[in-house]
């Protein structure tokens, strides 16, 4: 374990599958009901799988982001770094919404506890495919503050050490609540049709359509917080060609939230834009914690020439 409490690092989630190779269920201390629990194996292993890494991305993906109208669309919910991260299982306890939209149709997203990847959908027509997911409020503590401030510095996330320390916290037992806000955009067919703002707390919204758009011209998204446009928001920018190596750079949005992203044609690209704030005591907003980081995270690809 790490100096962030309450859950175990991605590195040990990859390994454990290998060190219980030969077993066919597991047991463990339920601590909330202070009694041991046997568990399949298999279903172990799925509710591992769905614990987020922490202060880490989480990103809608698939081994393909153009299909046909009449193939199965599969994709994973991925938490990691750099563009790289392990397959979530589906879980409804840590989904508030879990959508896709096509044509100005909405669909609900349809799956059992568990599931692998956790979309699986068949359009049936053209267009341009938005896949919308939203993370019930769960939470973390750093035990001290270096951790807290590595993950401030990464994502540039302002004064947050003279704010906490205006507010008479101590720097050790920082609680944090967060929430995720992921998109992504699939090509079907010819893939006609734009983005659009669906709501959500902070969102990215791209301004131009990468399955039709000249590359060359660069690719205008908008990041936004209630609907408004975030100024001078830092934008993380990874892009991955089609070996698997992973390029990422900064960006910031101008005045009215938007950046040009420079793309290439054979690529795949994840945006990521966070915000942390004081939670309002006045809403059952989540669990109770000292700062709320809100996750705005887009994926997309531009086809090969």
């Amino acid at each position: 374990m790490s100096a962030i409490e309450g859950k175990t690092s991605c590195a040990e989630a990859e390994n454990m599958p290998k060190r219980f190779s030969n077993t066919t269920a597991i047991r463990f201390f339920n601590k909330c009901k202070g009694v041991f629990v046997i568990m399949p194996l298999v279903t172990f292993f799925a509710f591992f799988a769905a614990q987020p890494c922490l202060a880490h991305e989480l990103w809608i993906d698939g081994q393909n982001f153009q299909a046909q109208s009449n193939e199965t669309i599969r994709l994973d919910l991925r938490n990691g770094e750099n563009f790289k991260g392990s397959a979530q299982a589906y879980f409804k306890s840590r989904i508030k919404s879990f959508y896709w939209s096509l044509n100005q149709e909405t669909h609900q997203v349809e799956a059992r506890m568990g599931d692998i990847p956790a979309f699986s959908a068949t359009p049936g027509e053209d267009g341009l495919m938005v896949v919308v997911y939203e993370s019930t409020p769960s939470s973390l503590t750093y035990r001290d503050w270096a951790k807290f401030d590595a993950f401030i510095q990464h994502k540039d996330l302002g004064p947050i050490e003279e704010m906490h320390e205006a507010r008479g916290l101590l720097k050790t037992n920082v609680k944090e609540a967060y929430h995720r806000y992921s998109k992504a955009l699939i090509g079907i067919g010819a893939a006609q049709g734009v983005d659009q703002r669906f709501g959500l707390e902070t969102e990215f919204v791209l301004l131009g359509n990468p399955y039709r758009d000249d590359p060359a011209q660069g690719l205008a998204v908008q990041i936004l917080y209630r609907d408004a446009p975030r100024t001078d928001a830092q934008i993380e920018i990874f892009e991955r060609a089609s070996d698997g190596t992973v390029k990422v750079s900064l960006m910031r949005s101008n005045a009215e939230g938007v950046a040009v992203i420079d793309i290439k044609p054979g690529h795949t690209y994840l945006l990521d834009a966070v915000l942390l704030r004081v939670p309002d005591p006045n809403t059952a907003n989540g669990p109770p914690a000292h700062w709320e980081s809100l996750w705005a995270a887009v994926t997309f690809a531009v086809p090969e020439g």
